[in-house]
């Protein structure tokens, strides 16, 4: 299968493979200049982190990397705009938006010649974000991991997108290997975004005991929790899952207001770091719901030509 061409704006990377911006700090600066460097668009995942320390995640990234260089933010966090801000300030590339999006977003963008990516789940949110100003979408399935805006399949979603816009439409959501972006190429999608499969690659800045987990876990150990977000989450099934499950985890005593809306049955920022560091008793570990395809940890350069080896191989 010959791969498509996509165009994001004034960006036309080697190969239409977006790497997911996965928080917190599962996604950094290596992990995305690893990606670039491959000629894929990499992301930096920027919610929970503070400006200062976003602006030198970017200046490493760009360190180790002349290819695309982007960011991942979620729409909730607090200091959505000033983290905006501060990646536009360093000159990056792409922003990509998730859990939702805003006018605003889009006006800077263009202010500041940058292409503005959302993250979107129906054909409706899709075309309302090509009439504010998106370069591009991610469309979203119910396979993904993480927050969930949808309980509707990729392969559904996508193309009703396609049919309804006129710029690149990006697939996500449970693409794990070569045969998972062929079939997304197929249904019209002009690149395709991967997370887990990233996340559980040497460059990946997730605690060794994490990829561990992420080699280990099956299909039949992916759960869907209830986030503070106000969207459901999926994640790998672990002690914390079985708390949150039960009623069990004690709400945050110390709240820094870090979301825009919090429902405050947990702390979603501390579970995530939690786990980043290898502490899966306290940790959420996010993963799409194909875990199991991943059977070793690789570095990203292996990881992209394989992928690109398996598409080519297929009619």
């Amino acid at each position: 299968m010959k791969l498509p061409t996509l165009r994001i704006g004034n960006l036309a990377p080697q190969i239409p493979i977006i790497q997911g911006g996965m928080a917190v700090r599962i996604s950094t600066a290596r992990l995305a200049a690893a990606v670039a460097n491959e000629g894929g668009i990499g992301l930096i995942a920027a919610s929970g982190m503070s400006p200062d320390e976003l602006r030198q995640e970017i200046r490493t990234a760009r360190s180790l990397s002349s290819g695309i260089i982007g960011i991942n933010i979620m729409f909730a966090v607090s200091a959505f705009t000033q983290m905006v801000k501060t990646a536009i300030s360093e000159g990056i590339d792409l922003i990509v938006s998730g859990a939702g999006f805003s006018r605003d977003m889009f006006v800077l963008g263009k202010e500041a010649n940058i292409p503005v990516v959302p993250i979107v789940s129906t054909a409706k949110l899709a075309k309302i974000s090509e009439k504010l100003g998106a370069a591009a979408v991610i469309v979203e399935g119910k396979e993904a991991g993480g927050h969930l805006g949808t309980d509707e399949s990729m392969r559904k979603l996508v193309p009703e997108v396609k049919s309804t816009v006129n710029i690149p439409v990006i697939a996500a959501g449970g693409i794990v290997d070569g045969k998972d972006m062929a079939e997304a190429f197929r249904l019209g999608a002009d690149g395709v975004q991967l997370g887990i499969r990233f996340a559980a690659s040497e460059e990946s800045n997730a605690a060794d005991s994490l990829k561990e987990l992420y080699v280990k876990a099956t299909d039949e150990d992916i759960v869907l929790i209830n986030s503070p977000v106000g969207l459901p989450g999926r994640a790998i099934r672990n002690e914390f899952t079985e708390k949150i499950a039960g009623d069990k985890v004690i709400p945050p005593s110390n709240c820094v207001n870090c979301l825009k809306e919090c429902a405050r049955n947990f702390c979603i920022m501390e579970a995530l770091v939690n786990a980043q560091q290898g502490n899966l008793e306290d940790g959420l570990a996010f993963s799409g719901e194909f875990i199991g395809k991943i059977k070793e940890i690789l570095p990203v350069k292996e990881i992209i030509r394989t992928l690109l080896k398996e598409v080519e191989a297929l009619p």
